[in-house]
C-alpha cells in the first residue's frame, strides 16, 4: 500500500504523503516547451502520450508520492457537447448551454469522446512507480453547472437569481451526476487508484443552498467511490467554517483545505477524515526563512494525525521549481 492510500485509509498518524495540485504545470520549463508547440489546451489534454508525458514530469523532477493525470475538470462538459476557448487572464469560456444537445448524450458516446485521457491513465500507470498513487479527478457539478452556463462574472461573484430562476437545474445535476460517476468508473479502469473531486467554486453558493449544491451532489460522487472501493478527497473550496458541515454530510476519506481555512480550527474540529493541503501558493514567493516557517507550521499541527502535504490552491505559474523542491526536502526531512 502507498503512502497516499495509507494516510486516505488509516486512522493513523500521517505517514506524511507529498504532492501538490497543478504540479504538472506552467512553472516547469520542461512542460512549457511542450505547451508552446500545443497551443490549444484542451487539444494537449486529448494527447495521450503528451499528456501522460507531461503528468510524469514533476515525478521525474521530484521525489512525490503521487502523480495527477494532466486533463482537466471541463473535459466532461466539453464531451458532452459544448465547446471550449481560454481567454488570457480571464479563463475558461465555455459555448452555450443547449439542453437538448445535453440531454441527448449516451455513455457509449461519452467514453468514447473521452478515450484519449482514459489511455494517458493507462500509459502513465504502467510508467510510474508502483509505489506512487495515480490521481484520477472531476469537477462536481455545481463547479461544472458555474462554467457551462457561464454564471462567474471577472470578479469571482455570480447572479444567483439567475440560479433560483433555472427550473431545470434538478435534472442538469442528476445528468451531470450520473457522466461524472462515468468518468470516475472509467478513470479507476484505467489505472487511477486516486480520485480527486474539485468543487472550486463552492464558496459562491449562498448557505441556504449549501446542502442542495454542493453536500448532495458531492456525496453521491463520494458514495459511488466508496461502493467501488477507491478512496477520495474532496476539495469545497471557499465554503469556510461549513468545511465542518460538509465534513459531517459527506464523509470522504480525505478532505483538502483552502489556504482560508485556519489550521488550528480545521485540526481541532474537522476529525476522522485525513486532511490535506491548507498552505497558500503565495507563500512560496516569499524568503526561504518565511517559508520554512509556513511549512513547520503546518507539519505540527497536523503531523500526529493523518496528513498529506499539499498546499491550499494549485502551483502558480511563477514558482520556482528550486523552492518546491526545496519544501518537498523540508517535509522528507520531518518525516
Amino acid at each position: 500500500m502507498n503512502t497516499l492510500i495509507k494516510s486516505l485509509t488509516e486512522k493513523k498518524k500521517s505517514c506524511l504523503p507529498i504532492w501538490f495540485m497543478r504540479q504538472a504545470g506552467r512553472y516547469l520549463p520542461e512542460f512549457r516547451k511542450i505547451r508552446l508547440k500545443n497551443p490549444n489546451f484542451i487539444k494537449l489534454c486529448f494527447n495521450s502520450k503528451l499528456s501522460s508525458k507531461i503528468t510524469l514530469q514533476p515525478i521525474k523532477r521530484f521525489d512525490l508520492d503521487a502523480a495527477i493525470i494532466f486533463s482537466d475538470i471541463l473535459i466532461v462538459p466539453y464531451a458532452l457537447g459544448q465547446e471550449i476557448s481560454f481567454q488570457k487572464k480571464k479563463g475558461p469560456k465555455l459555448s452555450n448551454f443547449n439542453l437538448n444537445k445535453f440531454l441527448s448524450n449516451n455513455d457509449k458516446k461519452f467514453t468514447k469522446e473521452l478515450k484519449p485521457v482514459y489511455d494517458a491513465i493507462k500509459n502513465t500507470r504502467k510508467s510510474l512507480n508502483k509505489k506512487k498513487s495515480l490521481i484520477a479527478f472531476v469537477g462536481a457539478p455545481w463547479t461544472l453547472f458555474v462554467y457551462m452556463m457561464g454564471l462567474k462574472n471577472d470578479k469571482n461573484q455570480i447572479n444567483f437569481k439567475l440560479v433560483k430562476k433555472n427550473k431545470k437545474i434538478n435534472l442538469i445535476f442528476n445528468k451531470l451526476n450520473k457522466y461524472l460517476c462515468l468518468h470516475i468508473k472509467n478513470q479507476i479502469n484505467a489505472g487511477a487508484d486516486v480520485v480527486q473531486i474539485f468543487d472550486s467554486w463552492a464558496g459562491l453558493i449562498p448557505n441556504s443552498y449549501l446542502e442542495k449544491l454542493c453536500y448532495k451532489p458531492n456525496y453521491k460522487l463520494v458514495n459511488f467511490c466508496k461502493k467501488n472501493k477507491i478512496p477520495v478527497i474532496c476539495f469545497p473550496k471557499g465554503i469556510k467554517k461549513n468545511y465542518l458541515n460538509f465534513l459531517n454530510k459527506v464523509k470522504p476519506n480525505g478532505l483538502s483545505l483552502d489556504y482560508d481555512i485556519d489550521p488550528h480550527w480545521a485540526n481541532k474540529y474537522l476529525k476522522n477524515v485525513c486532511l490535506q493541503g491548507g498552505i497558500d501558493p503565495k507563500i512560496l514567493f516569499k524568503k526561504e526563512d518565511k517559508i520554512n516557517k509556513e511549512i513547520d507550521k503546518y507539519l505540527e499541527i497536523f503531523g500526529k494525525r493523518p496528513y498529506i502535504f499539499n498546499l491550499g490552491h494549485g502551483l502558480l505559474p511563477k514558482t520556482n521549481p528550486e523552492t518546491v523542491k526545496k519544501m518537498i526536502r523540508r517535509v522528507k526531512l520531518y518525516k
